[in-house]
């Protein structure tokens, strides 16, 4: 570049379009600063690169039609929506009716499980396989996965040294939270009342005759057995279902009721009532207590217009004769949240859909 008057036109270094690399090191050589404060060595070889040009400006008419577009489909506000439905008959919408109607759907489907759950019974009753399905239905409730603790997490703790029947208690109040329960452990090491069983839990010697009770009863009548035996060993069968399908209040929420000073049966009965939701749990102990826990296994009048279209409907009747249905409709009666996945599952859900839709 000996040929460039410094600071001409032709100078490199001051031409805008262009630019200096530094062949070895890849640097991009500024454009205010001179060979010297560069370092630039004798034998070093320099890159003439010709500079990208910069994106052409947008046309005015191209940038009126994409602020036109983005108009088109921007949502309308509110002055837009009252002169477009001026003309329209005035509804006054409640919001809170539509919340009670969807809280009246809730109280009204746990009356109609109550009344399908002793349908239900009934038509498999009708069933000669309905003892071997049941049998299998009792099993599989006997490895519900909820009375399981984490082996894993368990054998952590316990290598710590918490004392195994500590350590189940502070997984099961921490969601199988090894961190959350070895704190709890740590918290409450000088507690008194550290190794009382949960509320609302069965103590080990009830579970183990419970354990008993259940084997004799899947053990079943003998061969010669009458049907009058097998239809009361299905009778039993279903209570012990029911049984192994009792609500299961949140301990956390339990202990956290009991300390501001109610009754453990009283705060069960709370829970059960509102789904397991604390707070508003607290406020039916504090307020009227409606509806009580008894109005929880009313059923719905079965000669109502609305029992009738349930029961005349062809899915519902299909759903009925199936074993995974009446199960699916105990849980759902005693653990509300459960809802969801009886809803989604391709046996129950059908069911479910005819129901809320005939409801509606």
């Amino acid at each position: 570049l000996p040929q460039c008057v410094p600071g001409s036109l032709e100078d490199p270094k001051t031409v805008t379009h262009h630019k200096l690399i530094h062949a070895t090191s890849e640097k991009v050589l500024t454009d205010t600063k001179t060979v010297l404060e560069e370092n630039i060595q004798d034998r070093d070889v320099l890159l003439l690169i010709k500079k990208r040009a910069p994106p052409p400006l947008p046309k005015m008419a191209d940038v009126s039609a994409e602020e036109k577009r983005k108009q088109e489909q921007k949502a309308p506000d509110k002055e837009a929506i009252l002169k477009a439905t001026a003309n329209l008959p005035s509804r006054n919408a409640d919001r809170t009716v539509a919340h009670h109607n969807m809280r009246d759907f809730q109280t009204e489907l746990r009356k109609i499980l109550v009344s399908l759950i002793e349908v239900a019974q009934k038509l498999l009753a009708l069933n000669p396989d309905a003892v071997e399905l049941f049998k299998k239905a009792n099993a599989m409730l006997d490895e519900d996965e909820e009375d399981r603790v984490d082996e894993i997490a368990l054998r952590q703790l316990t290598e710590m040294g918490f004392p195994e029947s500590r350590a189940v208690k502070a997984l099961r109040l921490n969601h199988m939270s090894v961190t959350q329960a070895m704190e709890w452990l740590i918290e409450h090491a000088d507690d008194p009342t550290v190794d009382a069983p949960l509320p609302g839990q069965t103590p080990p010697e009830a579970t183990a005759e419970a354990a008993a009770s259940s084997a004799e009863a899947a053990a079943g009548p003998s061969s010669e057995a009458c049907g009058e035996e097998a239809k009361d060993e299905l009778t039993e069968i279903f209570k012990k279902i029911r049984r192994k399908r009792e609500f299961r209040p949140d301990p956390r929420a339990v202990i956290a009721l009991m300390e501001m000073g109610f009754d453990e049966k009283e705060v069960v009965d709370a829970l059960r009532v509102n789904n397991n939701q604390q707070n508003a749990a607290c406020e039916w102990l504090l307020g009227d207590r409606k509806p009580s826990p008894e109005d929880l296994d009313k059923g719905i009048d079965t000669n109502s217009p609305l029992f009738q279209a349930i029961l005349e409907n062809p899915v519902v009747q299909l759903g009925l004769t199936n074993p995974k249905t009446l199960l699916a409709f105990e849980d759902m009666l005693e653990n509300p949240l459960n809802s969801t996945q009886w809803m989604n599952d391709p046996e129950t859900g059908p069911v479910m859909l005819q129901i809320s839709r005939i409801f509606q």
